[in-house]
């Protein structure tokens, strides 16, 4: 059966790139900052898990009808390059940006053949790089730092470490966004690391975790601005947010639009989130739990291709 919204959407990407980890470890440069992270040591059995994590999550998309480029990672010195999200991002017209990453270990993951990919498979019109402004200490980590509102041209950013405002700035100048950034806390009152932890953007609705936007005039804003693009805002819990139901990314299949996310994220949604997601994309559970616990989901894991693919 073919779901009732077939429209192609700006928003939801078609075709997606991953990487398969081939010595999968948890980052010890990244725990400072990143509170979901809750790694059992490293071990062969840890790098097994997370390897057939990824081959059965690639599996389970292209069975869904969304196209899968996978590469693999076969070194060791990247334990991140699972969640490809935070070095590069695509955009409508032929446009890519590859960023600058805060750990130093996690910009070894910037792959030249991936870039090449797209080049050959799609039409790229040009690549903005900004990470030489690594040595200026200053950081922007894709879309795990920003979560893009495609439709609407806004980049909604909580503010940390890993996102910063001048970068934010000019990645919203280059590319036609409205910066809209705000300070954002965990339960314990931890600055979130990631502003794709808190939300995640759809065609026709927003997963958001409202209560971690402490200013309640900024949480306002920002509700009011999803809602004014149309959306249907479907509030999380904090529970919710630590179960990674905010990490979820909207993909376009040819059967209509699905909603790529965890079997833990999927699980901790209600009965009346779940009808809410389903009026307009069919929903996608994933089961990654070993790589959860490096504290990243599904849409970490998937870097969305917004491309127009050349005629092969």
């Amino acid at each position: 059966m073919s779901h009732p919204n077939m429209r192609p959407s700006i928003q939801a990407p078609a075709a997606v790139i991953m990487i398969r980890p081939h010595h999968f470890v948890v980052n010890d440069q990244t725990a400072a900052d990143n509170a979901f992270q809750k790694m059992p040591a490293s071990g062969d059995q840890v790098a097994r898990s997370a390897f057939d994590e990824v081959t059965k999550m690639a599996s389970d998309l292209r069975d869904n009808g969304i196209t899968v480029h996978l590469f693999e990672d076969e070194g060791q010195k990247t334990p991140d390059s699972v969640f490809p999200n935070n070095w590069f991002s695509t955009h409508a017209g032929g446009h890519v940006a590859i960023y600058p990453m805060k750990p130093e270990n996690r910009r070894r993951e910037r792959r030249t053949d991936i870039i090449d990919m797209l080049k050959h498979d799609y039409r790229v019109q040009d690549v903005i790089d900004y990470s030489g402004l690594e040595a200026d200490g200053l950081f922007l980590e894709g879309t795990g730092a920003m979560v893009l509102d495609h439709i609407d041209r806004v980049a909604y950013a909580a503010k940390s470490d890993r996102t910063d405002p001048i970068i934010l700035e000019r990645f919203c100048t280059h590319f036609n966004y409205e910066p809209m950034a705000f300070d954002a806390t965990d339960r314990n009152g931890n600055a979130i690391y990631h502003t794709n932890v808190l939300m995640c953007i759809a065609t026709d609705f927003a997963l958001i975790g409202l209560n971690c936007i402490k200013d309640p005039q900024r949480r306002q804003e920002v509700k009011d601005r999803l809602e004014s693009s149309g959306r249907t805002i479907i509030d999380l819990s904090h529970d919710q947010i630590e179960q990674f139901a905010g990490n979820a990314i909207e993909l376009q299949s040819p059967e209509g639009r699905v909603l790529a996310l965890s079997q833990t994220a999927f699980d901790s949604l209600s009965d009346q989130q779940k009808e809410e997601i389903e009026l307009s994309a069919k929903l996608l559970p994933l089961s990654i739990p070993t790589i959860e616990h490096a504290g990243g989901s599904v849409r970490c894991t998937l870097a969305g291709v917004h491309l127009l693919p050349r005629p092969q």
